[in-house]
C-alpha cells in the first residue's frame, strides 16, 4: 500500500518542480522550448489524475468502514492507531488534490503561453501589413 503514495509523493513532487520552472522568468526563446518540452510531457502524465480519483475513492471507502474507536473499551494504543490512521488518511487526501491541481496548474501556464504566443505572432503579421 505505501508504494502508491510513494509514488504519488514523487509525481507531486515532479509536478511541483515542472510549475516552478515554468513560472521562472527566461528568455523568450529558451521559454517557449521548455512550454513545448513540458507539453508533450503532459499528454502521457494524465494518468495521474484517474489514479489520484482512485486513491481518493479508495480514502473515502476506507473512512466510511473504519472501525471506530471512541469509546471507554478502546486502549491507548488502539486509540493511537485510530489516530495515526485518520492523519494518514488526511495526508493522503491532501496529496491527491494536490497531484490534481497542480496538473490543472501546469497545463493552463502551457495553455496560456501558446495562446500568448499565438497572438504575438498575429499581431506581428498585423503589422507588417
Amino acid at each position: 500500500m505505501a508504494l502508491q503514495w510513494m509514488i504519488l509523493a514523487y509525481v507531486v513532487a515532479a509536478e511541483a518542480a515542472l510549475a516552478v520552472v515554468l513560472t521562472l522568468p527566461s528568455p523568450k526563446a529558451i521559454k517557449s522550448r521548455i512550454v513545448s518540452l513540458i507539453s508533450l510531457i503532459l499528454q502521457p502524465s494524465l494518468f495521474i489524475i484517474p489514479f489520484s480519483a482512485f486513491q481518493l475513492l479508495d480514502i473515502y471507502w476506507k473512512n466510511e468502514h473504519r472501525l471506530m474507536c471512541t469509546g471507554e473499551i478502546c486502549t491507548a494504543s488502539e486509540r493511537d492507531r485510530y489516530e495515526k490512521s485518520i492523519y494518514k488518511a488526511q495526508r493522503n487526501a491532501v496529496l491527491c488534490s494536490a497531484a490534481c491541481i497542480l496538473y490543472w496548474c501546469i497545463y493552463r501556464v502551457c495553455k496560456y503561453h501558446k495562446e500568448i504566443q499565438t497572438m504575438e505572432e498575429v499581431e506581428k503579421r498585423y503589422k507588417e501589413q
